[in-house]
Parts: C-alpha cells; sequence; structure tokens
C-alpha cells in the first residue's frame, strides 16, 4: 500500500464511517498529505514504513517553515487519526504517532463584535441593490442564530420553520440541530424570499438552497467571508471579521445576557461544554469592566 492508496482508504473511512463533512476530509487528508511529500523526499514510499523517529523529523521540518504552534496540533491530529485508522484495518502492526505529543496551547480569545458593530455592518448593506436584502438576511441568520458558515451555505428551504420560530441545521458529522430564529433573522428571510423567488433561473441541485447568487446557484463560502469582509471595510470596523465573527458574537452577547451556557452549548451545536466555556471568559472580561465603570468603590 503506498501513500496514494492509504490516504484514499482514510478518506472513505472519514466519509463512510466517521461522517465527516467534506470540510473535515479536506482538513484531515491536506495534514496526511504534507507528511507524505516530506516522506516520499525521505525515501519513505509508504505509510507502513513511517516510525516514530520519522514524524519528530516531520515535526522538526514544520517547526522550520514557521509554522504556528496551534497549526503543528491541528496536523498531529490528523497524523494520529489517520495512523488510527490504519492500525484499525490491520494496515499496520503499530501505531508510531501514538506517543507524539501536541504543543501546549493558550486559549486564544476571539475578537467579539459588539452589538453597536452589527447594527454598523447592517446600515452598510445598500437595499438599493439586487444583493441588498439577502446580504441583510446573512448577516441577520448568522449573528441570530449562530451559524457556522458551512451551516450557513448548506441551509434549507425545507429546513425552516418560521411559523414556529425555529431553523433545522446540519451541523458537524451530520448531527442535526434545532435553533431558534429571532423576528429580524425572520424579517429579513421574508424580505430576502421576494427577491429570490424573482431569479430566472435556479440551478436544479440548489432549489432548495437558502442563499444563491445571482446565477441561481447556492453561494460559496468564500464569497460569504468577501461579502462580510468588504462591510466591515465599509463600516469602518478595524477588526479583523469573519462569518465566525457573528457567530461569537451570537455566543457572547448570550452569555454577557446571562444565558445558561448549556443552551449556548446547544444552539451552537458544541459537543463539548468545553468548547463553549470559552465565551464564560469573555463574560468575566465584560463583567470586570462593568465593576470598573460603575461600581463606587473599583
Amino acid at each position: 500500500m503506498n501513500w496514494t492508496e492509504g490516504i484514499k482508504k482514510f478518506t472513505d473511512y472519514l466519509l463512510l464511517e466517521r461522517g465527516l463533512n467534506e470540510n473535515s476530509r479536506q482538513a484531515y487528508t491536506a495534514d496526511v498529505k504534507k507528511l507524505a511529500e516530506f516522506a516520499r523526499s525521505e525515501g519513505i514510499t509508504t505509510p507502513k514504513a513511517i516510525e516514530h523517529a520519522h514524524l519528530i523529523d516531520f515535526l522538526h521540518f514544520l517547526t522550520d517553515l514557521g509554522l504556528a504552534e496551534r497549526s503543528q496540533a491541528r496536523i498531529i491530529s490528523g497524523l494520529k487519526s489517520f495512523f488510527h485508522f490504519l492500525v484499525l484495518e490491520d494496515l499496520i502492526d503499530a501505531n508510531p504517532a501514538k506517543l507524539i505529543v501536541s504543543p501546549k496551547l493558550g486559549r486564544k480569545l476571539p475578537q467579539v463584535l459588539s452589538q453597536e458593530e452589527i447594527e454598523a455592518l447592517l446600515s452598510a448593506i445598500d437595499l438599493s441593490k439586487p444583493e441588498g436584502q439577502r446580504n441583510k438576511a446573512i448577516i441577520e441568520v448568522l449573528y441570530g442564530c449562530g451559524l457556522r458558515v458551512s451551516e450557513l451555505t448548506d441551509l434549507r428551504l425545507s429546513h425552516l420553520y418560521l411559523t414556529e420560530g425555529f431553523i433545522r441545521v446540519i451541523g458537524k458529522g451530520n448531527k442535526e440541530r434545532l435553533v431558534p430564529i429571532g423576528a429580524p433573522a425572520i424579517k429579513a428571510l421574508k424580505l430576502y424570499f421576494q427577491d429570490r423567488n424573482m431569479l430566472a433561473d435556479i440551478n436544479k441541485e440548489a432549489r432548495d438552497i437558502v442563499f444563491l447568487n445571482r446565477r441561481g446557484k447556492r453561494l460559496t463560502r468564500v464569497m460569504i467571508f468577501t461579502i462580510i469582509k468588504q462591510l466591515g471595510q465599509k463600516a469602518g470596523i478595524s477588526k479583523t471579521i469573519s462569518p465566525h465573527s457573528l457567530r461569537h458574537a451570537f455566543a457572547t452577547h448570550l452569555v454577557e445576557g446571562g444565558a445558561d451556557l448549556r443552551a449556548v452549548q446547544e444552539m451552537l451545536g458544541h459537543a463539548s461544554i468545553l468548547t463553549t466555556e470559552v465565551y464564560t471568559h469573555l463574560n468575566n472580561q465584560y463583567l470586570r469592566q462593568t465593576i470598573r465603570d460603575y461600581h463606587p468603590r473599583s
């Protein structure tokens, strides 16, 4: 079994047995391909020939390239999954990555958009343009429901229960969850649907997709990034923002308002409460600032 065959088997395993979405599968296989490229340059033509020492050399190579610790940790995670799969399939006898230790990472708190900055983003949208109502609906749904960008681009008309005030979201690992949707997002969607219904030709595969471009095809993740980046510049927001910034804002503003952390975890689709707890740190910063600003003995 050469590297190409091994990576193909691994990709099939990620799809069929672990049920990972396309973005996750691409990330995992990209990490293994990096190792394969390094291994071939060292004359190692099969995954079975990889030993622990080779992996250490590979990590030193990544460090010399200047790769950040967070990126190295992600690659190590991908390699551990790959070799674990090979052991499961009896394609190798032992996992050479088992004893590899990921670099310790500090908790990186994201930059969070304030409520005023969210309003500035919405105000920057030119509603006279054909894509205006659509872009407003995108911002309202990302911020109002806390969706990942991939969840937004995959959102379907058949998954909207606007009368009941919920949407059905397909998250990581094809896990489904119901997320409440508020009045501003519902109103923005209904106004956008008036424009969507006037599209001359909607691609057959995109008829059930909510957000479309002017050619009747689903919007890509890259296009969503571009829309939000341009709106941020137009609104005069100096922070580096992305679709994920709106997801962070959704969670942070809920926690600041006193929302139960378990409820926020459920709405975000986090498998572990530990992932959601980052927002308690953000909330603590907010509470400390409130004490400094308003307490008479601060």
